[in-house]
């Protein structure tokens, strides 16, 4: 015998369930959600790269300072990134023993590429450029290069 709740509850049929319309409304709401949250979610890390790739720049950029300070110039085009973990042979006994980053290595940019160094630079004393996603200079949005001169 059945409660006066449970009567309240119970479909016609004696089973409790959710109807196809129901299921369809459901379905319909979730899916407009996911393509108006989706995009949004979906671009935070090419976003967050970027974001990085632009503080890895900067924070060459100190290092090339701090070199300069030391050495009186900056590294050259051919002498590279390089020369802020290792010491050029063609440079003065000012190099700083351990180098001018602190992991001891030239970091590669958020996509693996190589940072491209040019010193003197077209845009200033050195130019630092991550050619983005595509690791091709130009291109737009995620594939944009990310450039010294142009950090704000």
């Amino acid at each position: 015998m059945l409660s006066d709740k449970t009567k309240r509850f119970a479909c016609p049929s004696g089973r409790a369930g959710f109807t196809l319309i129901e299921l369809m409304v459901v379905l319909v709401i979730l899916g407009i959600l996911a393509v108006t949250i989706a995009p949004q979610v979906l671009d935070r890390p090419a976003k967050a790269r970027r974001v990085k790739a632009r503080m890895m720049i900067e924070t060459l950029g100190t290092a090339l300072d701090l070199y300069k300070i030391d050495m009186g110039t900056y590294p050259t085009t051919s002498q590279g990134l390089e020369a802020l973990v290792s010491k050029p042979e063609s440079t003065s006994d000012n190099w700083r023993e351990g180098g001018y980053l602190k992991k001891g290595k030239i970091p590669k940019d958020p996509w693996g590429n190589e940072f491209i160094y040019l010193s003197p630079g077209l845009h200033g004393p050195y130019d630092i450029v991550s050619y983005g996603a595509d690791g091709v200079s130009g291109g737009e949005g995620v594939n944009a290069d990310i450039k010294s001169w142009e950090l704000e």
